[in-house]
This record gives C-alpha cells, sequence and structure tokens, in this order.
C-alpha cells in the first residue's frame, strides 16, 4: 500500500469507530466500494492506537460508546499534534440539533445520522478527504516557498557580507604588494605571501561551499552511494585540514576500525569530514586536538563523531547551528571567516544518505560534532 499522498496511486485510509460490529460492517462495505482502505475499531481506546501508529485521511466516529464517548475520543485528537488536522465526521442516531452542535463544537467537520444511506456516506467521505489532502498539499507547499526563500536569503547574505569581508582583506594585501614590494624585506614579503595564500585558501573554501550548496538546492548533485572503506578515505580526506592543523599547531589523530565500510556517495562524504574536520580546527587554538572516530551502531548505520578541544559554543548557538534562516558568522582563534554554510551542506548531505547529523558542546571545553550514514549493504 503506498501511503504517499502526493502519490496518484494513493489509497486514502479511513478510520471508523463504533462499539456495534454490525454498523463498522455496513460502513466498510460502503467505503470499500469507493476504493478505500478501511480500518475499523471497537472503541476509543484502541481508535487513539491504531490514528497514532498510522494516521488516517478521515475518521467516522460514533459518539454513544461505553467507556470512552466520542467526544473524549475527540476532543484527545484534537490535542496530538500529529493528529489534529485529521477530519472527523461524527455518526450517531441522534439527530437533535443539540448534538450536531455540540459535535462539530468539539472539532467535527461532519455529522452523519443512522440508519446510514450510502451514497450520502460516499459524498461526505469524498468531501472531506479531498479537503484534507488539498490542505495538506497546500501546507507542503507553504513550507517549500519557505525554504526556498530562506534558501535566497542566506545565498545573498552570505554573496553580500560573508564573501565581501575576506575579499576585501585578500584586496588589502595585493595592494601592499603591488605598492610598497620593492621597499619590503624579504621576511615581511614572506609573511604577507603567507597571509595572501590562507586568504586565497578560505575564498576557495567559502565559494566551493556556496556552489555546491547552491547545486544541492537546485537537486543537480546525484546522489550516488558506494561502498566505502572508512580507514582510508578520512585519511585521504583529511590532508587539506592537515597543512592547516599543521600550521596552527593543532593535532588531529583518529580511532577507526580498519574492517568499517560504510555505504555512501563519495563526494558527499568527502565535502561532509572535510568540513566538519575543517571546523574543528578553525575553532580550536594553538596545541589543542580534534580526534575523528567511527563505529558500527545499531539499525545497520556507522556514527562518526569529530570531538575538537576549541572554544565551544553557547546554548544558543548550538540550537541554531544547522538552521537556515539564522545567520551565524563566528571567527576562529585565528580570525578565519566562517558562516556556517558548510554546516548546512553536511546536513543536506547526510540526509540524502537517510543519516542524521548533531553536535554537543560546551564554552571553553570544545565541540563534538555526530553524524550517521548507512553500513555497506551485505
Amino acid at each position: 500500500m503506498n501511503n504517499d499522498p502526493t502519490n496518484d496511486k494513493y489509497v486514502p485510509n479511513i478510520l471508523i469507530v463504533d462499539d456495534i460490529s454490525a454498523n463498522l460492517q455496513i460502513l466498510g462495505d460502503i467505503l470499500e466500494s469507493d476504493g478505500y482502505k478501511v480500518r475499523p475499531v471497537l472503541n476509543g481506546e484502541l481508535a487513539l492506537e491504531v490514528a497514532e501508529a498510522e494516521k488516517p485521511d478521515l475518521i467516522l466516529l460514533d459518539i454513544m460508546m461505553p467507556g470512552m464517548d466520542g467526544f473524549e475520543v475527540c476532543r484527545r485528537l484534537k490535542e496530538s499534534e500529529k493528529l489534529n488536522d485529521v477530519p472527523i465526521i461524527f455518526i450517531s442516531a441522534l439527530n437533535d440539533s443539540k448534538d450536531i452542535v455540540k459535535a462539530l463544537t468539539y472539532g467535527g467537520v461532519d455529522y452523519i445520522t443512522k440508519p446510514f444511506r450510502a451514497e450520502e456516506v460516499k459524498a461526505r467521505a469524498a468531501t472531506h478527504i479531498k479537503l484534507y489532502l488539498q490542505q495538506n498539499e497546500l501546507r507542503e507547499q507553504g513550507i517549500a516557498l519557505t525554504n526556498l526563500n530562506a534558501t535566497k536569503d542566506k545565498f545573498f547574505s552570505i554573496i553580500a557580507h560573508d564573501l565581501r569581508a575576506p575579499f576585501n582583506g585578500f584586496l588589502g594585501l595585493t595592494q601592499i604588494m603591488a605598492e610598497q614590494l620593492n621597499s619590503l624585506p624579504i621576511n615581511q614579503v614572506q609573511s604577507i605571501a603567507a597571509s595572501m595564500r590562507i586568504s586565497a585558501t578560505n575564498l576557495f573554501n567559502l565559494l566551493n561551499n556556496l556552489l555546491e550548496w547552491a547545486q544541492m538546492q537546485q537537486g543537480a548533485i546525484l546522489y550516488k552511494p558506494i561502498p566505502i572503506a572508512v580507514l582510508p578515505f578520512v585519511t585521504e580526506a583529511l590532508k587539506p585540514a592537515l597543512n592547516t592543523a599543521n600550521r596552527k599547531g593543532v593535532s588531529i589523530g583518529f580511532s577507526i576500525p580498519e574492517y568499517l565500510t560504510v555505504f555512501a556517495d563519495y563526494n558527499m562524504l568527502a565535502s561532509t569530514i572535510g568540513n566538519i574536520v575543517s571546523n574543528a580546527v578553525k575553532f580550536t587554538p594553538s596545541e589543542g586536538t580534534v580526534s575523528i572516530s567511527a563505529k558500527p551502531i545499531e539499525a545497520d548505520m556507522v556514527e562518526f563523531a569529530v570531538k575538537d578541544t576549541g572554544i565551544g559554543m553557547d546554548n544558543e548557538t548550538l540550537a541554531d547551528m544547522f538552521k537556515i534562516d539564522v545567520s551565524i558568522s563566528r571567527k576562529g582563534t585565528d580570525g578565519e571567516p566562517s558562516t556556517g554554510l558548510g554546516l548546512l551542506l553536511c546536513k543536506d548531505f547526510i540526509e540524502k544518505h537517510g543519516g542524521r547529523i548533531w553536535a554537543e558542546s560546551e564554552e571553553g571545553k570544545g565541540s563534538t560534532f555526530r553524524f550517521t550514514l548507512p553500513a555497506e549493504k551485505s
């Protein structure tokens, strides 16, 4: 059964709640004849459990039931963050206007009286399921539009601010070289050249992340997972970060079993490890350490951890770390620029694999970034 409402072959499912088996049979036959998936239950407690296990698209709910009546079931459903938007049609032999008003007041969208008329049941069910699915589609479109605007804002913010500052610094160094080269001692020329190299490297990394992130948002980066032996891969992926670490006096070590293998996209994993380790080095002062580890965990997944002894983060920064609509711009311990873009890219890459990424940190004591990837398929 395909339960994706956006799929043309999606079959809406209807939960029917009534303490009389004959009523369940009648309603089930009526709705199944229209092609719906029907789940009948005999009491309110079971209805709540079944709805929680698989969210229905519509609930037909009897009012007069022993134990938990329909009004109480409805109240509990409306208190559930997961289920409060599911339309509820009350069913009852009561047809007094006061009962109908009460049902609608509790959150019902409609009311059907017994004995059931097949065409009425079908028409009301079809109407409310159509409205519910349309509302879900509009909600998803709204979320997508919000994310699109946040992506656009983030993109232009980086171009307008985060990219301009390092370019200005780089241009300033080139101006000094162009105007004063003949009068500068060799050691100062070497120092300026080294600073230009660092600046150029930072700019390249930022532009590379920006390009990859933009391509990811447009779906232009292909996802091609393959078996990857973790230890040799990490050893190779660390080489660019090692140069920076050596310059800063930060030591990098790792603890990875030789047998460990993941099923991942090569370029995405390389970018993820590169970004996280580079961040760790960036926010770790001289004589600090960065350690990379990986281990198998349950559910055929592998957990990676990158731990540093750097400056750490406060709770607010930690909470906003992977949010696209929050700007996080912190300088490293040597004044290195940081936009937070690399971590957003890591999040997209890891979630593409069906994994997750998170961080743990304490100010002044360092940070640990963890992410999971699927193990190699047997």
